[in-house]
């Protein structure tokens, strides 16, 4: 882990991007991380906008995190940013665009060649990221993952150990594959829900949930569309972390 820049983001907040080989990243920490004082961890997934484009949003979270004593981290997602172009991916998003265009149902095939690959790719990215994070004297676990592509936090959740829970958002396409996974997972989850979603599936969200195989787990529903996110479930969803990272 390299890191090529820090700023204050005011007094309490410190944001210093880093590589990790080819991978572009942002750690926050709080004023009260220190080597003898390490706090823990958690990882800000975001949907494969861009890390440039996400910032405002993901260091909004950051700040949040670290009012409640958490570092948090995030890493570019692969094909995405500033990262090279993925060709295999970007044509299932042209064709997903496609299909969501002429106002067609979005077919498991153009789903599995949208997210697998993404996941098989980003897991072991985020885990190398994990091992570096974990290294620096400030940070200690545990550690939680929160957002992003729930396939992606499913499969962390599923196979990283050192993730002691997590809060997801079901607002993204969801491979059959995946389910099967859900039903290994037996961490905490905290899962929000946009009823109104226009990008989700309701239903599948739903069933995913009921897939999960956490003793405790709770699903969040409000009413709006994707963007229409209240404040109060970025509320519920630290009081989650707060729980279970403490």
């Amino acid at each position: 882990m390299h890191f090529t820049s820090e700023q204050r983001l005011d007094e309490d907040v410190l944001e210093r991007e880093f590589t990790l080989g080819e991978i572009p990243g942002i750690l926050w920490t709080p004023a009260s991380a220190s080597a003898s004082t390490p706090v823990p961890l958690i990882l800000l997934g975001h949907p494969p906008l861009g890390l440039r484009k996400m910032h405002p949003r993901l260091a909004a979270r950051a700040r949040h995190s670290a009012a409640d004593g958490f570092a948090a981290a995030t890493i570019e997602l692969p094909g995405s940013g500033d990262r090279p172009r993925w060709p295999a991916v970007e044509r299932a998003r042209a064709d997903l665009r496609r299909t969501l265009e002429a106002g067609e149902p979005v077919s498991d095939e153009i789903v599995d060649a949208l997210i697998l690959p993404l996941v098989d790719k980003a897991v072991p990215e985020w885990q190398a990221a994990l091992d570096a994070l974990l290294s620096l004297p400030e940070i200690g676990g545990p550690v939680g993952y929160s957002g992003g592509v729930i396939s992606i936090g499913i499969r962390l959740a599923l196979v990283e150990p050192r993730i002691a829970a997590a809060g997801l958002f079901a607002g993204s396409f969801v491979p059959r594959a995946m389910f099967e996974e859900a039903r290994r997972v037996t961490i905490p989850l905290h899962v929000l829900l946009q009823w109104d979603d226009e990008r989700n599936d309701r239903q599948a969200a739903l069933d995913l949930f009921d897939a999960f195989g956490s003793k405790e787990k709770s699903l969040h529903a409000n009413m709006g569309g994707h963007t229409g996110v209240p404040q109060s479930a970025g509320d519920g969803a630290a009081q989650f972390f707060t729980r279970h990272l403490r």
